[in-house]
């Protein structure tokens, strides 16, 4: 929340609507470019993990209806599935110019999650599920950050959170914060009423994809299966979007002397279509200079900004050091992995 509130206010100070535009701001065109880079590789990374998450989800589904023979016939199979329907249900939503246009997309995902979190909940109590070991603590201290990144990538919305601020009806500290909070919180007893009902429901047995533990023979749980992949297909799209003006930005500053709405339309189309055949292809693949201060910096406030910058900065490089060890440390020491499905 923090991290959201100061992208908000900064972005006041030029009336930015995309984070490139607000590093712009405070750290100038350099600054915007590398931030347009990493935002780029950022989105076009996650877009991949919304592809392979619809894959997944059609797979559970057909297994449970049909048996773990069902990719051998073509139409069922996750390579015609997951390009097929992404055609037809994310390309279409690619190409807007601003990205309120997909608020009307999102209130279905939002009822998605709900609905899916009612299923776990309502399981824990009916279902005839033996759990596994409950753990009151983690086995290794380590472990802890494990866990961080994960609550980050869950509550993550920085990426996208100054194009939607710039296209709210009253766009101020006051009711963004208010907008903020309440989707934060609604987002912490979602999480954690899935998370706590999930484990004590089969403890050391859940997957990592929860719904993975339900037969999809149950109505219910196929219900939420194909509801998690339509939501998956309708959050693609805001992350093209701002992977899309990351590289608009670039291609604009770097090479573009003169903008007209006609060309600004044309790469906005160029970009979306590009991008989404090459997250497709790799989804599919996949499963097979001179710092100069400001004199005002020397202010006790400003200094804790950065200070608070720095503790950011520090925090953020040590996660990724410890996650990166213990996964390299995993994979050279797992002596196996649990099979996909369909895949050989």
């Amino acid at each position: 929340m923090i991290a959201l509130v100061i992208l908000a206010s900064t972005s006041n100070l030029r009336n930015s609507t995309t984070l490139q535009g607000v590093m712009h701001t405070v750290c100038g065109v350099w600054g915007e470019r590398i931030t347009s880079l990493i935002t780029a590789l950022y989105c076009f990374g996650t877009c991949l993990t919304f592809l392979i998450i619809i894959g997944d989800q059609f797979d559970r589904a057909f297994d449970s209806l049909i048996g773990p023979d069902f990719c051998k016939t073509w139409f069922l199979n996750r390579n015609f599935i997951m390009p097929v329907t992404s055609v037809l249900l994310i390309l279409p939503l690619c190409f807007t110019s601003k990205i309120d246009f997909l608020k009307y997309a999102s209130v279905m995902g939002v009822f998605t999650i709900l609905y899916i979190v009612i299923i776990i909940i309502s399981q824990y109590f009916s279902g005839n599920y033996k759990p596994g070991e409950i753990k009151t603590k983690p086995d290794n201290i380590l472990d802890i950050f494990n866990v961080i990144p994960v609550i980050c990538f869950g509550y993550q919305c920085h990426v996208s959170v100054i194009p939607i601020y710039s296209c709210m009806k009253h766009r101020n500290l006051k009711h963004f914060t208010i907008a903020s909070s309440t989707a934060i919180t609604a987002c912490v007893f979602v999480y954690t009423g899935a998370a706590t009902f999930g484990y004590l429901t089969f403890g050391s047995n859940v997957s990592n994809d929860i719904l993975e533990n339900y037969s999809a023979s149950n109505p219910w749980v196929l219900i939420a299966l194909i509801s998690m992949a339509l939501k998956t297909y309708t959050t693609y799209p805001i992350l093209l979007f701002c992977g899309r003006e990351a590289i608009s930005t670039i291609i604009k500053d770097l090479f573009v002397t003169e903008e007209t709405r006609t060309k600004e339309k044309f790469r906005r189309y160029i970009i979306a279509i590009v991008w989404f055949a090459l997250s497709v292809v790799l989804g599919i693949c996949l499963l097979q200079s001179t710092l100069m201060l400001d004199p005002g910096l020397v202010k006790l406030e400003a200094k804790l900004k950065i200070g608070l910058a720095t503790v950011f900065l520090i925090l953020g490089s040590f996660l990724f050091g410890v996650v990166l060890t213990q996964g390299v440390e995993r994979d050279m020491t797992s002596s196996g992995s649990k099979s996909l499905l369909c895949v050989p």
